[in-house]
């Protein structure tokens, strides 16, 4: 299989394979690159992968945008395909599935939250992230993310060293203005809309991951077309813990046709 290869748009991707198209979105503070070994293996099934940098992220670094803006950002560059997003980028799918119920063929997350529903607590999570984003200003990239990944809800350990190098190709700017744009504080909450979705759509979330664990399964319930799958051994980031596992679980949705 050749090498992956540009895909010109709004935002920066690449893309492998041939087939139904099926797009990746990472989380906050990853480039396209954390998706790239799973998705060449979704690729090898058969299918067209696309991974994207996200607003204020790798190849997209200069881009500013909120959730809803990104959503248009985002099916301007991949168009009609399965949709798949871990945390800020399963929220953005969310996101894009509501907006673009026609462009989205299936939907999957791990870790999204539809958001805070709490108006009181979701203006202390802004001034939080606010917080965070003047933090990545005043420290730079390389401290914020030695606080940010050592994180108990990413397991707590040393990241893996790879993973570490290529986060840390983001700038403080990019990283800051995603965060204030498109952090939970700032995203309208979607819950009340979530029974819209009539896309085949997979919830995951690790099994260690009991905040979003939670999150997921209510989800799950309300979503007409879901199934909430939870990744034995994993916490957050469960596709780069047990990416075997959620490789497994993404092969099977895809073989889901739309009603």
């Amino acid at each position: 299989m050749s090498d992956w290869q540009p895909l010109y748009g709004p935002l920066a991707a690449a893309r492998l394979g041939d087939g139904e198209r099926v797009a990746f979105c990472h989380g906050f503070t990853q480039t396209s690159s954390s998706w790239k070994p799973l998705a060449a293996q979704v690729a090898r099934l058969g299918y067209e992968c696309v991974v994207v940098d996200l607003p204020g992220h790798g190849g997209s670094a200069n881009v500013r945008a909120d959730l809803r803006m990104t959503a248009d950002l985002l099916t301007a560059t991949v168009g009609t395909a399965s949709y798949v997003g871990y945390s800020l980028g399963g929220r953005l799918c969310l996101t894009t599935a509501l907006a673009y119920p026609d462009r989205v063929r299936r939907l999957a997350m791990i870790g999204a939250n539809p958001g805070i529903v709490d108006d009181a607590e979701r203006a202390r999570r802004l001034d939080s992230d606010g917080v965070l984003a003047a933090q990545i200003m005043r420290d730079g990239v390389p401290a914020f993310l030695e606080g940010w990944m050592s994180q108990p809800l990413f397991g707590g350990g040393p990241p893996d060293p790879a993973d570490l190098a290529e986060r840390s190709h983001n700038t403080a700017d990019g990283l800051s203005g995603s965060l204030r744009l498109a952090g939970t504080g700032a995203q309208v909450p979607m819950w009340g809309r979530l029974r819209q979705l009539g896309m085949p759509t997979l919830v995951m979330a690790g099994d260690r991951d009991a905040k979003f664990t939670d999150i997921g399964r209510q989800m799950a319930a309300m979503i007409p077309e879901a199934t909430f799958a939870s990744i034995v051994d994993a916490d957050h980031a469960a596709h780069l813990q047990q990416p075997a596992a959620v490789l497994a679980l993404l092969r099977a949705w895809l073989q889901i046709k739309r009603l």
